[in-house]
């Protein structure tokens, strides 16, 4: 058998799957609360995606590449008349978010643990409220940027899918994706950026609570930047 060159559809978007050996504890969560808050794609979706929830929410939000859920997991506790749909393909991300969202009873949160691409095409049209996209992969070599995230082909899935002046949020503290995301949503023509003044994509969204992946980039003498677009 030769083997498959990768390409779009081939090609995942995200680096390992797996890193160390979970805690006893983890594995226990994630065996238990994994099969009933993961989202089943094989399934017609919802046309009201708030259906997915046990509680009433009256917004959804999703959020590509969690890492270690600190962000989700406040939002969701901040937040709990909004309904959280987290993706993120990395196990021991997934296991720790489990662990908190049982640890907090949190209800208004599911979960998908692959490509989340496979999500977008399985939402309905103009069916969530906002996108975050928070620290994601910057793929720094040249030969690996068709992996980043944000390309034209996964800003039409973002455009269908959120409503009518639905938000999409990046996060980044890497310059040259920070730029790369500005002029593709640009080219695509369906996103108006929202800053006003150069303090606005300086400033932290509101109700932020950082991420462990921001304090390292501060460790290490680098700022963010926080892009919001608006969907037209």
């Amino acid at each position: 058998m030769t083997d498959q060159h990768p390409t779009r559809s081939t090609e995942a978007f995200f680096g390992r799957r797996k890193g160390k050996q979970l805690r006893e504890r983890q594995a226990e969560g994630l065996e238990k609360l994994l099969p009933s808050l993961r989202l089943d794609l094989h399934s017609q979706p919802p046309a009201d995606v708030a259906d997915l929830f046990p509680v009433s929410v009256d917004t959804v939000r999703l959020e590509i590449g969690f890492g270690g859920g600190e962000h989700l997991v406040h939002r969701a506790e901040e937040t709990p008349s909004t309904g959280f749909i987290g993706v993120e393909p990395f196990v021991n991300s997934m296991a720790k978010l489990l662990s908190r969202v049982d640890e907090l009873g949190l209800s208004n949160i599911r979960v998908y643990d692959d490509d989340a691409t496979e999500v977008l095409d399985w939402l309905p049209d103009a069916s969530i409220d906002r996108i975050d996209l928070l620290y994601p992969d910057p793929w720094p070599k040249r030969k690996h940027w068709k992996r980043r995230f944000v390309s034209q082909v996964n800003l039409a899935r973002f455009h269908r899918v959120l409503k009518p002046e639905g938000l999409f949020c990046f996060a980044s503290d890497i310059d040259t994706y920070v730029n790369w995301t500005l002029l593709h949503c640009r080219d695509h023509g369906g996103f108006d950026w929202q800053a006003r003044q150069s303090s606005d994509w300086l400033t932290p969204f509101e109700g932020w609570p950082g991420t462990r992946y921001e304090n390292k980039a501060r460790r290490e003498g680098r700022s963010s930047a926080y892009l919001t677009f608006r969907r037209v």
